[in-house]
């Protein structure tokens, strides 16, 4: 475990965050929240899509399949785009990526919105459909960490885990965003129009956004650590990812099983639980949908404070800490809720906050890979669990609540269990660190 501190120059550590790292982050965040806003209008839009890229004549059942297939490709295309844009952001700097992210990503959403239907041109349509989807994907594969690479070799040391926590917690505002959109949709048009033309306007809002997040991304300065590393002659030499897999397999692994948590505990806890609670619990709609409103808002908080944690006590500590209270919450929301509904405005709020441990994922993986294979090593870790876990927890989570009606409580007390086992280890290396610069020092 490297823990490299060296992420800002010299004689800048102790420095508090000034408007030029809060106008970083905000920038940083904006390719995450289009990221977001995507996988929401994608989703909300599916049934539409479908009708206008797919054969009238073909069952519906095979063109919504069709549909979240496209969908889906974007996943797959995700860790091949990562590992590409990460080498290059390793050898040519972070910015060039950064920005070229959010293009590959702007773009495919705004041509979706101007591309011809099915009726027009046939089965180029979803063909065409299909690629504007993989661009984005390998776009977003290399979107998250590179903001996250990004945003701590700019601010201080010791702000770290609050940047990371608070940029992860950004991401959130693509949620937002995404569910705003498709409300005013459905508020201000009638069905018929939505469907004849009305499904585009959120691509090409989407597009504009990304086109205009990229144009404000112009202003961003390439990061100090990386500057510093080309004028010292430091940049890794042939392929980077080679040095990752060589060097840093221990801290490969532990960011594939913190990936597994981020990405598993957000899927079950907010995207699955509202229809769970409706569908197992007998819970109206709009009370779930209200109460998933609320955890979502203390989600980013959670974000937020374990983030900021992080730069006050050992990250090992906070993963341990976090994991026993995401743990605890877990157990009482979804028991509690079963036996009194009428405590859900209360539990799952209070569980909302703590899956906010994943906004401490970040800082770990930054700390753990040396600033010349930082962005390769973060990426392909991220990228690839994220592929397979992403994927497999809903699947897992469904197949097992044929018999057991508390699995998505059991399957996140299980990642709560792998979370502490990592802040096991993360704490003993940091200890081992300590004991060997004492004795260096002596």
């Amino acid at each position: 475990m490297s823990h490299d501190k060296s992420s800002v120059p010299a004689g800048s550590e102790h420095r508090r965050l000034n408007s030029k790292d809060y106008k970083t982050l905000s920038l940083a965040a904006l390719g995450g929240a289009l990221e977001f806003y995507d996988f929401i209008i994608f989703v909300f839009l599916a049934a539409i899509v479908g009708q206008h890229f797919f054969p009238a004549n073909i069952p519906d059942w095979l063109r919504q399949f069709q549909t979240y297939g496209i969908f889906a490709a974007g996943y797959l295309a995700r860790p091949l785009g990562g590992i590409i844009m990460a080498h290059f952001g390793d050898l040519v700097g972070r910015k060039k990526m950064f920005n070229l992210s959010t293009l590959l990503m702007a773009l495919p959403t705004l041509l979706m919105g101007l591309l011809p239907t099915y009726d027009s041109i046939g089965i180029l349509a979803p063909l065409c459909l299909l690629l504007l989807r993989i661009l984005q994907g390998a776009a977003i594969g290399g979107e998250v960490p590179g903001a996250w690479v990004f945003v701590s070799e700019h601010v201080p040391s010791h702000r770290i885990g609050y940047a990371c926590g608070s940029l992860t917690a950004g991401l959130t505002a693509g949620i937002l965003l995404g569910s705003l959109v498709a409300t005013a949709l459905n508020t201000l048009l009638p069905q018929a129009d939505i469907i004849a033309w009305g499904w585009r306007i959120p691509f090409l809002l989407g597009g504009l956004f990304g086109l205009f997040a990229m144009m404000l991304r112009r202003w961003l300065e390439e990061t100090p650590i990386f500057n510093e590393m080309k004028a010292k002659k430091q940049l890794v030499e042939g392929l980077p990812l080679k040095q990752v897999l060589g060097n840093s397999k221990p801290e490969v692994v532990m960011s594939m099983l913190l990936t597994w948590m981020l990405s598993a505990a957000i899927v079950v806890v907010i995207l699955m639980t509202p229809t769970y609670l409706q569908k197992q619990l007998a819970i109206a709609p709009t009370a779930a949908l209200q109460a998933n409103s609320l955890a979502t808002v203390t989600l980013t908080l959670g974000c937020i404070f374990f983030g900021w944690l992080n730069d006050r006590i050992n990250s090992g500590l906070v993963f341990i800490v976090g994991s026993i209270g995401l743990a605890v919450t877990t157990y009482v929301f979804y028991h509690g809720v079963a036996a009194d509904p009428s405590l859900l405005l209360v539990l799952y709020p209070l569980v909302g906050f703590f899956v906010g441990i994943v906004g401490a994922v970040p800082y770990a993986m930054v700390m753990a890979f040396p600033p010349a294979i930082r962005f390769s090593g973060i990426s392909f870790s991220y990228n690839l669990s994220y592929a397979i876990f992403g994927g497999l927890t809903p699947m897992v989570v469904a197949l097992w609540l044929k018999n057991e009606p508390m699995a998505p409580c059991y399957y996140v007390i299980m990642l709560c269990v792998v979370g502490a086992a990592v802040g096991c280890w993360l704490l003993q290396q940091q200890l081992r660190q300590e004991s060997t610069a004492l004795a260096e020092a002596n």
